[in-house]
């Protein structure tokens, strides 16, 4: 590898890092900030945040400070599609290996999107829109999903939300919430037990060490997916979770 070429590499691996590092601040930053979190020269820093401005992958901000721009819309939109085409053979095997219908979901926002989704075969089964937005209090991919975050994270979103009641199941006092996912946090899993919909139970897992928060479920009917029924389906969703998770990072 030639030395310019070893240097366009770097410079690219670089700009990404930072692009990341923005993510994770909230999408706003100061030079000085990305300096101190990735240790390179200022300098440097501002040459590549040249580069990612007039691609328009980042924008200045009136107050001198960096944010990712809109260009980069366009790229998660086509990757987030991407990724339901990706789990959906996964997805099949969770429906194959339980009789359920099988989601997979991420957080965008305040709200929980589902993403992909393979139905039961059952004449009785449950249906989510693949694009639906629903708040993540009342759902079980949604709940595994705010485990991972920081319980202020959780209270600040739980705020804005306002946790209305979906059914007179749904959790809707942000103490008891955090409790809730204590729970979850110890057992592995989410249940979303009539909290969305009355008569239906869902079970949700985490995708580990996916690129972007994600995931996957099963819904069905209160009558099918009971205590003893879960007992057999986490230990399949954890499965075919790190499955996912590996074809996805591959």
């Amino acid at each position: 590898m030639t030395a310019d070429r070893a240097g366009g590499v770097q410079s690219l691996e670089r700009a990404f890092d930072l692009l990341e590092r923005m993510a994770d601040a909230g999408g706003e930053v100061g030079l000085s900030e990305l300096s101190a979190s990735s240790g390179l020269p200022l300098p440097t820093i501002h040459r590549l945040m040249r580069t990612l401005v007039a691609c328009g992958y980042v924008r200045q901000q009136a107050n001198r400070r960096y944010a990712l721009g809109p260009r980069l819309i366009r790229l998660g939109e086509g990757a987030s599609r991407l990724l339901g085409t990706w789990a959906r053979p996964f997805l099949a095997e969770l429906v194959d290996a339980t009789g359920e219908t099988a989601n997979m979901a991420m957080l965008d926002g305040d709200e929980v999107v589902y993403v992909a989704q393979v139905p039961s075969r059952h004449s009785m089964r449950m249906f989510t829109e693949v694009g639906r937005r629903v708040l993540p209090h009342s759902t079980g991919v949604g709940k595994a999903l705010l485990a991972g975050l920081p319980p202020q994270e959780v209270r600040a979103l739980l705020a804005r939300t306002g946790m209305p009641a979906a059914t007179e199941h749904t959790i809707t006092e942000p103490g008891a919430f955090l409790a809730e996912l204590e729970r979850i946090r110890a057992l592995g899993y989410a249940v979303d037990d009539n909290e969305q919909e009355v008569g239906v139970r869902c079970l949700a897992v985490t995708v580990p060490d996916s690129p972007t928060a994600a995931a996957i479920s099963i819904s069905g009917p209160a009558g099918r997916v009971t205590e003893a029924a879960t007992d057999k389906i986490v230990p399949v969703l954890h499965d075919v979770a790190r499955q996912l998770s590996a074809a996805l990072t591959a």
